[in-house]
């Protein structure tokens, strides 16, 4: 069966996934770009449009972001990775962050409890609406990507809904130098977590420690 996995999701020093007051021009809150400034150097953010001072010379953080589209069929995200405003959708015009090109490739499964039809955009990226909970959704996936890996792409909501389902088999976290002091934390709820998985850490010189989880043998 395909694995589901979490890749290059970066939180803070105090377990932070995104900051407080997201807004269409500040998808992270207040946290800005801190939280992804240690990716934008490898070759693989910088081919999805996002520039570092240093492009392609990022050595182990590279190893990692790499890993990030490899066997992947779908993504799963959440709704505020899709737009910052919960409710009805105010029209359809919103395509999300990422241009008339998205970076996925592949078929987006959007989390939401107000369904629309399916967004189609250029370059393979396909965005379905669905209202479902973590399981229903990840079968809904598996039909979409065939034998390919499920990405669960985030928010962090969305992330600790899959962990607490127990549905995740790998997980790369990567955690940054920086505090924020609020926003949404990742490890809430999620007491002896570390149980379920082998983990091992990897420091980078840019000062982040890359953290890969790997679901134990039953």
């Amino acid at each position: 069966m395909s694995r589901v996995r979490v890749h290059n999701f970066s939180i803070s020093l105090d377990g932070f996934g995104t900051g407080e007051d997201q807004t269409f021009d500040e998808p992270f809150g207040h946290a800005g770009t801190r939280l992804l400034e240690w990716a934008f150097p490898t070759r693989t953010f910088t081919d999805m449009g996002f520039h570092g001072e240093q492009p392609g010379t990022a050595g182990v953080d590279e190893a990692f972001a790499s890993r990030w589209n490899a066997g992947v069929g779908v993504e799963i995200m959440g709704r505020n990775k899709f737009a910052p405003k919960p409710g009805p959708w105010p029209d359809d015009q919103w395509q999300g962050w990422w241009g008339d090109e998205p970076p996925f490739h592949t078929p987006v499964v959007v989390l939401t409890h107000h369904p629309r039809p399916p967004l189609e955009l250029s370059g393979g990226t396909t965005f379905h609406f669905l209202d479902a909970p973590p399981a229903e959704a990840l079968a809904y996936a598996r039909e979409l990507a065939g034998d390919k890996d499920i990405r669960i792409g985030g928010g962090t909501s969305t992330v600790r809904e899959f962990l607490s389902a127990d549905l995740v088999d790998e997980m790369h976290i990567a955690v940054v130098p920086v505090l924020l002091g609020r926003g949404e934390r990742l490890w809430d709820g999620l007491e002896g977590i570390e149980k379920r998985f082998d983990i091992e850490s990897v420091t980078s010189p840019s000062g982040v420690v890359h953290l890969t989880f790997t679901r134990l043998a039953d």
